[in-house]
């Protein structure tokens, strides 16, 4: 197989469970080799690096992708959303496989997971990869702004603050998950329709179960995870850190907001993409990783 093929057939993923920081984690593992951990972003799940990414990277790594606490098959916990915490629930997990050094790669707020990841034991990470996230206290506060602020194709980017109000945002959309869910894959995508219908089955799956619309917790810490990023980034990041962006949302902004928590950032803008970018643009996303993989890392 190709390894910049998007397709999951061939491939053998294992799903298994752990508790970890007293949450209830599910995780998939695949391949061999150098350990390679994803997280996803919310409107998804691990389920978002199955089709393509997950393929490309088990032909010579072993891949973790966990369900993030909150959402998918891992526990839905009232509390514990701080991305601290969430980055706590996943150096557990990795600790119980054994592992001493791992790469990180994260979307939207995975990538806000495996930065507080990084921070906490930079050591582990021996090479991070942000994709399509701003983090909070270094340009994320600039989306919640009135007037709106907007992506890289003009539109409004309104829902971090409504999803920062309790009670009332699970209020809306409770039994309209399909609805909610489909209308953030089409409209934050460069060509609407990236995600197929039968991933949006899944997605609707795990949002739609008892307490999934916890994972809208992510936002609401934004302003403590603003309060600790300002904090570690005291301590800049030294590993290669690789900022990736769809030009058709946050673009070069990842890189200029990884810029002011690392010293050894290069920004990738992946052009026609939103920010779906494994969805939109696989291909392009797995030979821009699996290069950024197989540089030597400096001593």
């Amino acid at each position: 197989m190709n390894a910049l093929t998007p397709t999951a057939t061939t491939t053998i993923m294992n799903h298994r469970m752990h508790r970890a920081n007293g949450v209830l984690l599910h995780y998939v593992t695949a391949g061999q080799g150098e350990p390679i951990v994803l997280l996803h972003g919310f409107a998804q799940t691990w389920y978002e690096w199955k089709r393509s990414v997950i393929p490309a990277l088990a032909e010579k790594y072993l891949v973790i992708a966990p369900d993030m606490r909150g959402v998918g098959d891992s526990e839905r916990p009232l509390s514990g959303y701080e991305k601290r915490t969430m980055a706590e629930d996943i150096w557990q997990l990795l600790q119980h496989l054994g592992l001493k050094r791992a790469v990180v790669i994260g979307h939207d707020f995975g990538g806000a997971v495996a930065y507080a990841l990084a921070a906490a034991h930079p050591a582990f990470v021996s090479k991070l990869a942000i994709v399509e996230m701003i983090m909070p206290g270094f340009g994320y506060e600039a989306c919640m702004q009135h007037p709106f602020a907007t992506d890289g194709l003009g539109r409004k980017v309104w829902h971090l603050a409504f999803h920062d109000a309790e009670d009332i945002p699970e209020a809306l959309i409770e039994g309209r998950e399909r609805m909610y869910l489909r209308w953030f894959h089409n409209n934050f995508a460069y060509v609407p329709g990236a995600i197929p219908e039968e991933d949006l089955d899944e997605y609707v799956r795990c949002y739609s179960a008892p307490g999934g619309l916890r994972a809208l917790n992510y936002y609401r810490t934004h302003f403590i995870d603003a309060e600790h990023n300002k904090e570690t980034s005291k301590t800049p990041l030294t590993m290669p850190v690789l900022a990736i962006g769809g030009d058709g949302f946050l673009g070069d902004i990842v890189r200029q907001g990884m810029a002011g928590l690392a010293s050894n950032v290069r920004g990738e803008v992946i052009e026609h993409c939103g920010h779906w970018v494994p969805d939109e643009r696989p291909a392009e996303f797995n030979k821009i990783i699996l290069e950024f993989l197989a540089e030597p890392n400096p001593t």
